[in-house]
């Protein structure tokens, strides 16, 4: 009998990533969504269409079919109970305003597995999440249950990046997903309770998850939102023209490559410096790649949460101040931040932005990135002065 994946969210990380790991693994993948057009859909055809949008070898397909898939809908309690309950493995993709609730409807079937151990896969990119869910969980569950010992709570690292699709291709085909061409989660190896998923190729479990974590945020996050803040000085709209801009690829590879050092320091034992350097040359094509029609206002957007203290450029300064490296390129890339104004293809900007810009005009850059990002006007001169100068 074919192994059971439930995932709660049948959206583009659901279905172009989590889908097509498991059933090439050789799992039955059953989705849990609320969109009922996709339910349907699953349930009906039980197999769907990944579109590939990335630079291939040659003879490589650019497409394929994932099979042995289903889907239930999340509010039909009982069915979604019993799936629970059945499951070899559980994931979810459903973003942080959705999971506790998601949870609350996993912790219904727990009781009924009988004392079988699951893991939780949670493909979110959240911080703090296990915690957030181990707190969730005991609420909802009977007081006597023994979580820690039946449920594994496994964060991931995800760097798949997604394209947006048409609206004729959704309204064509509900199921039919684009992705480029990378396809792997990174999962915290200690997290699981029970079986340990070892052998399914695309699900990387790594001892030393923090160094991943930090990998992602401090090279991918930071030098995507750096080319999106610079390539928005210089003209650009689309993250692929940004990165055919010489003066911008040159600030987001230094970026990059600085953070990188800094790892290969913080984590000897788990990130080596060539390795790092394959990575960084590996993104910067991947940020290039113009099928995927990113745009610098998407990637660029809500300041708030990317000038917060633990965010990818103030941590990133953090990072590189630590490990005694050159803060200058982190600091053009905050400067550059600072001025982004960005609007989507409609004109409109993105609210939250528009306040926070107020704000920086009111009071000030160096008040705001004290007051807001945690910056000290003492310990953190140099960089305060090397932002002010733009780097």
């Amino acid at each position: 009998m074919m192994p059971l994946y439930v995932h709660f969210g049948a959206g583009n990380i659901g279905r172009a990533l989590a889908g097509p790991i498991f059933s090439r693994a050789g799992y039955q993948v059953l989705f849990v969504d609320a969109v009922p057009e996709i339910v349907r859909a699953l349930h009906e055809r039980r197999e769907y269409r990944v579109v590939i949008k990335d630079t291939l070898p040659p003879g490589t397909p650019d497409s394929f079919m994932v099979t042995g898939v289903d889907g239930i809908d999340v509010r039909d309690q009982e069915t979604v109970k019993t799936a629970v309950a059945r499951a070899d493995l559980i994931g979810t993709a459903v973003g942080a305003a959705h999971l506790p609730s998601v949870l609350n409807a996993i912790a219904a079937g727990l009781p009924e597995r009988e004392g079988r151990p699951v893991s939780l896969l949670f493909c979110e990119n959240l911080h703090g999440l296990a915690r957030m869910a181990r707190e969730t969980l005991s609420r909802a569950l009977p007081e006597d249950f023994p979580l820690d010992q039946q449920v594994g709570l496994v964060e991931t690292s995800i760097g798949k990046m997604v394209p947006l699709m048409p609206q004729e291709v959704r309204r064509n085909d509900p199921l039919e997903v684009w992705g480029e061409a990378y396809n792997a989660i990174i999962a915290d190896r200690n997290g699981f309770v029970g079986p340990v998923p070892d052998d399914i190729e695309g699900l990387l479990l790594k001892q030393c998850f923090q160094a991943y974590v930090d990998r992602k945020l401090y090279i991918h996050n930071l030098g995507h939102a750096t080319c999106a803040y610079h390539g928005y000085l210089r003209g650009h709209a689309l993250i692929d023209d940004a990165m055919c801009d010489p003066a911008v690829l040159a600030e987001t590879e230094a970026v990059m490559q600085e953070s990188a050092r800094a790892l290969a320091r913080r984590y000897p034992q788990e990130l080596d410096a060539a390795g790092l350097a394959e990575h960084v040359a590996d993104l910067l094509r991947r940020f290039g790649n113009q099928a995927l029609g990113d745009t610098v206002f998407r990637v660029g957007r809500d300041l708030r949460r990317k000038l917060a203290p633990g965010d990818r450029m103030i941590g990133g300064l953090r990072l590189v101040q630590s490990e005694q490296g050159d803060i200058a390129p982190v600091c053009r890339a905050i400067a550059a931040a600072l001025q982004f104004a960005a609007t989507d293809e409609t004109g409109q900007p993105f609210a939250p932005d528009v306040a926070f810009r107020v704000r920086l005009a009111e009071e000030g850059a160096e008040a705001v990135l004290c007051a807001h990002s945690g910056l000290d006007p003492m310990r953190d001169a140099a960089a305060l002065r090397l932002i002010a100068a733009g780097g």
